[in-house]
């Protein structure tokens, strides 16, 4: 293991003795644990995010209009040919 020496605010030192009072575990132990869980969840969503995504999603999926599948296939085939054709025909104004 690696020695290192920490600065905390005298509420994080105080929480941090109560953790390892009540584990009966040793600071380094409580703050290695800590590390650890944080490090875990690096880069996950927390649940509120998570949530709020989720009612994002289907806020918008549900204005997303509903089309048959053949009608989808025929805006397509329609936009390739407009693009075969050269676009425009005539210029913007």
């Amino acid at each position: 293991m690696v020695k290192k020496t920490f600065t905390f605010d005298e509420a994080t030192e105080g929480q941090l003795r109560l953790a390892a009072k009540r584990t009966a575990k040793s600071q380094s132990y409580v703050v290695r644990e800590a590390i650890r869980d944080y490090a875990a969840t690096l880069g996950k969503l927390s649940e509120r995010e998570r949530l709020r995504m989720l009612d994002a999603f289907d806020r918008l999926s549900a204005q997303v209009p509903y089309r048959s599948r053949k009608e989808v296939d025929a805006e397509i085939r329609s936009i390739r040919a407009a693009r075969r054709t050269g676009g425009r025909r005539h210029p913007v104004e």
